[in-house]
């Protein structure tokens, strides 16, 4: 069976986008280049970001798919959602209850969105 461990972003600029994956991931990324910045999580989850224009074949645009992660309460919720809206991501949806807990969701300025949530809440 397959192991997913590596997931890329299509970006226009991987070194802003590294600045702000650095602050969002709490961590600096392992190769960081005009072109390509990959970070390295402690799961061993491998996120490269990669200047869209040379892709090949051309990537299609972004929307489709949510990075998520898991947080421990509702207050780390709240503060993080305040921290990225810093940051200068869009907030798509304010803190909500769901089926699976409480979340929010996020967008950066390529069009990746981005879901914390706290599981059963």
């Amino acid at each position: 069976m397959a192991n997913i461990d590596y997931m890329l972003l299509a970006v226009r600029d991987p070194l802003a986008s590294g600045d702000l994956y650095a602050r969002i991931l709490g961590r600096e990324p392992v190769e960081k280049a005009s072109t390509f910045v990959l970070f390295v999580l402690p799961n061993g989850l491998k996120l490269g970001l990669w200047v869209a224009n040379e892709i090949a074949p051309a990537a299609k645009p972004a929307g489709g798919v949510e990075l998520s992660l898991t947080v421990p309460d509702e207050a780390a919720l709240r503060t993080l959602r305040d921290e990225w809206a810093g940051y200068g991501l869009s907030i798509l949806q304010e803190p909500t209850r769901m089926d699976f807990g409480l979340t929010f969701t996020a967008e950066d300025s390529d069009g990746h969105r981005l879901r914390p949530f706290v599981p059963g809440m």
